[in-house]
């Protein structure tokens, strides 16, 4: 017998007729001999409508009363299952996190899970009831409801499967795996068969949006065999495993992340100690840092440039601002009109034009690169938004052929 858990995102639940269509995926995995574990988030688009909903109430609603609220999408998800699988007729017992075991951290709203008490699961499966768990959600040492942040039921589905040594984790969206780039966008773009944790977290860290990348970490850490497929059409997805057979392709995919600010230091002095003061500022603000760019140092002092999330943008200005004349800057400049492509694959380490291909594409393109950064199976560069589209197109096009 085979332990299976199988998550369904928003847009599997959002309506009746999607909730019986997974409620028979669902059963089908149980009829085959399978115990099944199934992770929901809230239907369709319950969070935003929630936080509207907390909107009108409060703008500056504490974190924990924001857990308590979002919370309650997961609730009817799980519930509104189990009474479909009921219907089919299965047994099946409906449990949120916290009934499911999740113990977490206190940090309302980004919280980390600790550890995974088993033994309500254990004793649903000894009463052969498909268990279905509420996703992105658990409870802390002062018995307080968490939330686990953006992509938690990516990562509850993980951490249950790894808790449980799963025999496979089932990762169900509205697309059918993991594409070289987003279909929607790009004509060309073809589905993997398989992809490696690595590639899979650098293209989930870089705006593909098909897995968080917190719950590729995990699986990572703890091996959980991954498959990416769609709710929607009976048909095999992408495996994520640790190590993917080779192939003649070099490039994995290409990513796009528009959620992008870049903040310019201006007129630094040119000493020891001015970047770190820079960095650790940001850092006590817990504000993430991706691509730095340091000037030449000229007349005494140097630019420093780096991006961060349009979400900490303000953060990091005001931390700038505020500390403006201890670090000795002359000015700080934001700009948002930006995009960040990025191009992923193992194989770029043994193929030293793989930068120089792209710089060509987009050259020829007439598309300006204004930040380059690099790492051992990646390359992301900043452009205008307005050409990330184009962009994306014509580096794609570069590399991965029909």
């Amino acid at each position: 017998m085979s332990l299976i858990v199988q998550k369904f995102g928003g847009s599997s639940v959002a309506n009746a007729e999607r909730v019986f269509n997974v409620a028979r995926i669902v059963t089908d995995t149980y009829q085959k001999g399978n115990n099944v574990i199934v992770v929901v988030s809230a239907q369709g688009d319950t969070t935003d409508d929630l936080i509207e909903k907390a909107k009108e109430i409060n703008e500056n609603a504490s974190t924990r009363e924001m857990d308590m609220l979002l919370a309650c999408g997961e609730q009817i998800s799980i519930s509104l299952l189990a009474m479909a699988i009921e219907k089919i007729g299965c047994p099946v017992v409906s449990l949120t996190g916290w009934q499911a075991g999740f113990v977490t951290d206190s940090n309302h709203g980004m919280a980390r899970i600790r550890r995974i008490n088993k033994e309500r699961i254990e004793n649903e499966f000894a009463k052969k009831n498909i268990v279905i768990v509420a996703g992105f959600q658990g409870l802390n040492r002062y018995d307080d409801i968490t939330t686990l942040g953006r992509g938690g039921s990516d990562t509850s589905a993980v951490a249950l499967a790894a808790a449980m040594h799963a025999d496979l984790c089932q990762i169900y969206t509205d697309v059918d795996g993991v594409y070289t780039a987003d279909p929607r966008i790009v004509k060309h773009a073809q589905k993997l068969t398989e992809i490696s944790f690595d590639e899979m977290l650098e293209l989930a860290s870089l705006g593909a949006q098909v897995l968080h990348n917190r719950s590729v970490e995990m699986a990572k850490k703890y091996n959980v065999n991954l498959e990416v497929r769609s709710s929607l059409v009976k048909k095999p997805g992408t495996i994520v495993k640790e190590v993917v057979s080779v192939e003649k392709m070099l490039i994995r995919g290409v990513a796009r992340d528009n959620d992008v600010a870049r903040i310019s230091v201006v007129g630094l002095p040119d000493k020891p100690g001015i970047a770190f003061k820079v960095f650790s500022l940001l850092a006590g603000k817990k504000i993430n840092v991706d691509i730095i760019l340091q000037s030449i140092g000229r007349h005494g002092t140097k630019d420093i440039s780096f991006t961060t999330s349009r979400s900490h943008k303000q953060a990091a200005l005001d931390t700038l601002h505020e500390h403006m004349q201890s670090i000795g800057a002359e000015d700080i400049i934001c700009e948002e009109n930006i995009s960040k492509i990025s191009l992923v694959g193992a194989g770029m380490q043994s193929n030293p034009g793989v930068a120089s291909k792209m710089f060509e594409a987009l050259g020829e393109a007439n598309i300006n690169i204004q930040m380059i950064s690099t790492s051992e199976i990646k390359i992301s560069i900043l452009i205008d938004i307005n050409d990330s589209e184009k962009a994306l197109n014509v580096i794609h096009d570069a590399f991965i052929h029909d």
